[in-house]
């Protein structure tokens, strides 16, 4: 069989932590940002985990068994 490629996008955008665990950013940080106060901005600007019912898809899109 040939080999698998990873998702490009998905690459781009998740992290593996050093316990395995995936890493994202939030989403809302880009433009129209002069309405948001700067706690909610400075939230933002954290990395998070992604949501356990999104693991096997996400794991699936970056070829990790």
């Amino acid at each position: 069989m040939p080999k698998l490629k990873t998702n490009s996008g998905a690459k781009k955008r998740f992290a593996l932590t050093g316990t395995g665990k995936i890493k994202r950013k939030h989403a809302f940080k880009r433009h129209i940002l002069t309405k948001k106060t700067t706690k909610q901005k400075r939230n933002l600007t954290l990395d998070t985990l992604i949501a356990s019912a999104d693991v096997k898809n996400v794991k699936k899109l970056l070829c990790i068994a």
